[in-house]
């Protein structure tokens, strides 16, 4: 198992990754429809080469005998708080199938990411958890996170109630 930053070659294989593992996670809190409406315009090649090829951006990915298996991703805060300010940084995506999950590449993907975030020094960071995701809400807790507030994130027509961390710089 390696961990490499992803390219914009990567982008077919981010794409298909990423729809992977969101469905793996939460594909079955939604209508079929919702959910296929939303990987459409969420994850497409084109969506995930314009990010890959973004200097303010970047991704990780997991492979394990060069098949991705997790990935990572972060850049400049999205998230609809107050208190964001320019600057702060976001884990914004950080997944691992099944089937390599509780062997510690979370963490390692993490760290990743959380040294580019903070290559320049120290700063806000967010992240954004699903509401009942009581074992992502730990981890976060452990890396210094808190709990901040909350927004509606939008699955076709399914709006889940969504946690808003943060962890002073």
């Amino acid at each position: 198992m390696r961990i490499r930053r992803a390219t914009v070659d990567d982008a077919a294989t981010l794409s298909s990754l990423a729809a992977r593992t969101f469905t793996e996670t939460f594909g079955h809190l939604y209508p079929p429809e919702d959910l296929a409406f939303f990987l459409a315009d969420a994850y497409p090649p084109e969506k995930q080469a314009v990010i890959l090829a973004h200097p303010d951006y970047a991704v990780w990915l997991l492979e394990d005998d060069g098949e991705a298996v997790g990935h990572a991703a972060a850049g400049p805060c999205g998230l609809p708080h107050a208190e964001v300010q320019a600057g702060d940084g976001e884990l914004k995506r950080l997944y691992v199938l099944a089937s390599h999950q509780n062997g510690g590449w979370g963490g390692q993907l993490f760290a990743e990411a959380e040294r580019w975030l903070l290559r320049e020094g120290p700063r806000t960071l967010w992240v954004g958890v699903w509401s009942e995701n009581s074992g992502a809400q730990r981890f976060y807790a452990r890396h210094g996170f808190a709990k901040v507030g909350t927004y509606e994130f939008p699955v076709g027509r399914v709006r889940d109630l969504e946690f808003i961390l943060r962890r002073p710089g």
